[in-house]
Protein backbone atom coordinates (compact mmCIF):
# COMPACT_ATOMS: atom_id res chain seq x y z
CA UNK A 1 0.00 0.00 0.00
CA UNK A 2 2.54 2.52 0.71
CA UNK A 3 4.22 1.59 -2.30
CA UNK A 4 1.44 2.46 -4.54
CA UNK A 5 0.62 5.54 -2.46
CA UNK A 6 4.66 6.65 -3.20
CA UNK A 7 4.59 5.81 -6.79
CA UNK A 8 1.16 7.92 -6.97
CA UNK A 9 2.96 11.05 -5.67
CA UNK A 10 6.12 10.75 -7.58
CA UNK A 11 3.74 10.56 -10.89
CA UNK A 12 1.52 13.37 -9.99
CA UNK A 13 4.42 15.59 -9.10
CA UNK A 14 6.45 14.80 -12.49
CA UNK A 15 3.28 15.61 -14.25
CA UNK A 16 2.68 19.27 -12.42
CA UNK A 17 6.30 19.72 -13.16
CA UNK A 18 5.82 18.75 -16.68
CA UNK A 19 3.20 21.10 -17.28
CA UNK A 20 4.41 23.91 -15.24
CA UNK A 21 8.02 23.93 -17.23
CA UNK A 22 5.89 23.67 -20.53
CA UNK A 23 3.85 26.92 -19.26
CA UNK A 24 7.20 29.12 -19.51
CA UNK A 25 8.32 28.28 -22.90
CA UNK A 26 6.53 30.78 -24.41
CA UNK A 27 7.73 33.71 -26.74
CA UNK A 28 7.42 37.89 -26.53
CA UNK A 29 6.52 37.46 -30.11
CA UNK A 30 3.21 36.02 -28.74
CA UNK A 31 2.35 38.20 -26.24
CA UNK A 32 -0.66 40.58 -27.45
CA UNK A 33 0.14 43.25 -24.61
CA UNK A 34 3.61 43.67 -26.00
CA UNK A 35 3.08 43.13 -29.58
CA UNK A 36 -0.12 45.30 -30.05
CA UNK A 37 1.33 48.96 -30.47
CA UNK A 38 3.20 47.65 -33.67
CA UNK A 39 0.11 47.13 -35.36
CA UNK A 40 -2.43 48.48 -36.85
CA UNK A 41 -5.13 45.88 -36.83
CA UNK A 42 -6.09 43.33 -33.49
CA UNK A 43 -5.57 40.25 -35.17
CA UNK A 44 -1.51 41.68 -35.36
CA UNK A 45 -1.76 40.76 -39.75
CA UNK A 46 -0.19 44.78 -40.63
CA UNK A 47 2.66 46.44 -39.19
CA UNK A 48 2.42 50.21 -38.46
CA UNK A 49 4.35 52.61 -40.35
CA UNK A 50 8.47 52.47 -39.74
CA UNK A 51 8.17 56.07 -37.93
CA UNK A 52 5.54 54.35 -35.39
CA UNK A 53 7.42 51.01 -35.15
CA UNK A 54 10.19 52.73 -34.26
CA UNK A 55 7.89 55.26 -31.49
CA UNK A 56 6.74 51.60 -30.41
CA UNK A 57 10.10 49.95 -30.25
CA UNK A 58 11.60 53.11 -28.15
CA UNK A 59 9.11 52.70 -25.49
CA UNK A 60 10.47 49.23 -24.54
CA UNK A 61 12.58 48.32 -21.99
CA UNK A 62 16.08 47.24 -23.46
CA UNK A 63 15.57 43.86 -21.69
CA UNK A 64 12.26 43.47 -23.43
CA UNK A 65 13.52 44.37 -26.86
CA UNK A 66 16.89 41.79 -26.21
CA UNK A 67 13.95 39.17 -25.40
CA UNK A 68 12.32 40.63 -29.09
CA UNK A 69 15.49 40.19 -30.66
CA UNK A 70 16.64 36.77 -29.46
CA UNK A 71 12.62 35.22 -30.11
CA UNK A 72 13.49 36.53 -33.88
CA UNK A 73 17.18 34.83 -33.96
CA UNK A 74 15.11 31.20 -33.55
CA UNK A 75 14.29 29.93 -37.33
CA UNK A 76 10.98 28.69 -36.45
CA UNK A 77 9.46 31.92 -34.78
CA UNK A 78 11.08 33.57 -37.27
CA UNK A 79 9.58 32.64 -40.02
CA UNK A 80 5.79 33.15 -38.25
CA UNK A 81 6.93 36.91 -37.54
CA UNK A 82 8.76 37.68 -40.22
CA UNK A 83 7.34 41.08 -41.34
CA UNK A 84 7.96 42.13 -37.96
CA UNK A 85 11.16 40.48 -36.90
CA UNK A 86 12.63 42.91 -39.72
CA UNK A 87 11.63 45.51 -38.96
CA UNK A 88 13.12 45.10 -35.58
CA UNK A 89 16.09 43.60 -36.63
CA UNK A 90 16.52 47.09 -38.48
CA UNK A 91 15.79 49.03 -35.42
CA UNK A 92 17.40 47.13 -32.66
CA UNK A 93 20.35 45.67 -34.65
Amino acid sequence: MNIKMLTMGVLTLAMMSGSALAANNTSALDDPAKMSPFFTDAGMKTLRSEADFKTAWMSMKPDEQKAILKDCGDTTLNKAHADFCAMAKKMGG
